[in-house]
């Protein structure tokens, strides 16, 4: 499926504002509201749209720390990839994993209430490949910029 210059719009404006209402988002790109909510549905079914999240505010809602972790795997056989990443999807505490190339294989962002917590998941992911990995961990000091979308205007539509 191509996308066109008003899926673009409104996949711009879901990626900031999902709550708004069909109205007000078929309002903002110029189409009825029967229109943009039959775009919608159809950018949802295409996997355009993979679903909305509210935008929480850790803080104000507990204590916690957020870790960076790197892993490097001593081991690169498929057969413990995917073992390790269903560890990985076992821990609510990893909220993002990304297999990378470079200097390591893998980038966590780890949330838990504290350092205890974390330093079991740490046990639990060195346990995990019978400890032939290594792992480098960051705390984070500050969220200076947090992600809100992606500029689409800077990205290619050759894909679509």
């Amino acid at each position: 499926m191509k996308l066109d210059r008003t899926d673009i719009k409104i996949l711009k404006h879901l990626q900031t504002n999902a709550k708004t209402t069909n109205q007000d988002l078929a309002n903002e790109i110029a189409l009825s509201p029967s229109s943009c909510l039959q775009r919608v549905r159809r950018l949802e079914s295409e996997g355009f749209i993979t679903g909305y999240h509210a935008k929480l505010n850790l803080a104000k809602i507990s204590r916690h720390i957020m870790c960076i972790a790197t892993i490097t795997m001593k081991n690169h056989s498929a057969k413990e990839f995917r073992k390790f990443e269903s560890l990985i999807d076992s821990l609510p505490e990893i909220v993002e994993c990304y297999t990378v190339s470079g200097e390591f294989d893998f980038f966590l962002r780890i949330v838990c209430p504290d350092m205890t917590r974390y330093l079991e998941i740490n046990e639990i992911l060195v346990d995990s490949v019978n400890h032939s990995l290594n792992i480098n961990t960051h705390v984070v000091m500050n969220e200076n910029k947090r992600f809100i979308g992606v500029d689409l205007s800077n990205l290619s539509s050759e894909k679509t």
